[in-house]
C-alpha cells in the first residue's frame, strides 16, 4: 500500500512552538535577523524552507486522501481555543490506561503526542519524566503528568519534524485519539522512531469519534477494523518499527455496529510498534 519515497519529501515549514519552561513561543523561522545581511537572510530563507523532517520515511501510503474533510479553517485557528473534555467514554479511557500499565516501561521517559489536559497514564505508575506536545497551550499547562517535564504547541501537519526532541530521547511515545487528524503521518511517525530508543515503544490509541471537521478524508471513509491497518501501515512506512501489533476490542463487527447504534460505548483499538535494536 506504499511506495519508496525517495523523491516524495514533504518541506518542513517553520512554525511557532511555546514549551513550558520558556512559557512564551518561539520562533523557529528567520525572526531575529534584522540585521543581518541581505544575503545572509536570503540563505537562511532558503535553508529553512527547504529543510527536512529530521528522519525521513521509508515509504508514503500513495492511496491515502490526505484532503480535510474541511479545509477553511485552519487548525491553528480551530484548535485556539481550549477543550477540556474528555475525548472518549469511561470505558475506553480504562481500557488505554490498562494498556499502558502493561506496556510501558516504570521510570521511563515518555513524550505524548498530540495531547491535552489529561495523559490518562497508571496513577500507580512513576515515570522519570513526561513531556507533552499539542495544539493548545492551556489544554497543556494544565496536565499534571507534564508537571515535571516540558510541553509544545506545534502544528505537525505544516511542520513534522520534533526538533525538540533528541536522537532517542524517549522510553515511549503515545498518541491518543490524534492520529486521525495527520496529513503526513509517515514523517510523524518516523520522526517518533528517530526520538525513540532502542526497543522504545509506540501506542496509537483511537475510537470513531473525532472532529470530522479536521479528520482527513482518508480516515472519516475508513470503519475502525481498515483504520487499525492503516495506523499500522503508517509505522510500516516509517519505517524502524518491529513487532507491530492491533490491540482492543474494537476492530470487531459487533463492537462496530453496537456502537453506531447507540448500543455500546466507544469502541476501542490501538495499535502498538516497537522501534527495533539497532
Amino acid at each position: 500500500p506504499f511506495c519508496s519515497n525517495a523523491a516524495q519529501r514533504g518541506q518542513r515549514i517553520s512554525s511557532s512552538r511555546t514549551s513550558r519552561s520558556e512559557n512564551a513561543s518561539t520562533d523557529t523561522g528567520t525572526g531575529g535577523t534584522s540585521h543581518m545581511p541581505l544575503i545572509t537572510k536570503l540563505i537562511l530563507a532558503l535553508t529553512i524552507g527547504s529543510a527536512q523532517p529530521l528522519r525521513q520515511p521509508i515509504g508514503r501510503i500513495t492511496s491515502l486522501d490526505r484532503r480535510k474533510l474541511v479545509a477553511s479553517v485552519s487548525d491553528s485557528e480551530f484548535y485556539k481555543s481550549p477543550r477540556l473534555v474528555a475525548h472518549a467514554d469511561d470505558a475506553f479511557l480504562r481500557k488505554l490506561t490498562a494498556l499502558y500499565r502493561e506496556r510501558l516501561p516504570a521510570g521511563g521517559v515518555l513524550l505524548d503526542l498530540m495531547s491535552s489536559h489529561i495523559s490518562h497514564l497508571p496513577p500507580a505508575m512513576s515515570f522519570a519524566r513526561v513531556d507533552g506536545h499539542g495544539m493548545n497551550a492551556e489544554e497543556l499547562s494544565k496536565n499534571p503528568a507534564f508537571a515535571g517535564g516540558q510541553w509544545w504547541v506545534q502544528d505537525l501537519n505544516e511542520d513534522p519534524a520534533l526538533s525538540f526532541a533528541a536522537d532517542g530521547e524517549y522510553d515511549a511515545v503515545l498518541c491518543m485519539a490524534g492520529v486521525q487528524y495527520l496529513q503526513e503521518p509517515e514523517s510523524v511517525f518516523a520522526e517518533c522512531s528517530r526520538v525513540l530508543k532502542p526497543n522504545g515503544v509506540m501506542i496509537v490509541a483511537f475510537t470513531n469519534s473525532f472532529f470530522y471537521q479536521k479528520a482527513i478524508y482518508g480516515w472519516s471513509e475508513r470503519g475502525m477494523a481498515t483504520r487499525a491497518k492503516l495506523v499500522r501501515d503508517y509505522m510500516r512506512a516509517a519505517g524502524g518499527f518491529d513487532d507491530i501489533t492491533i490491540e482492543g476490542d474494537g476492530t470487531g463487527l459487533v463492537a462496530q455496529l453496537a456502537s453506531i447504534g447507540g448500543l455500546g460505548g466507544d469502541p476501542f483499538a490501538a495499535v502498538v510498534g516497537r522501534k527495533n535494536g539497532s
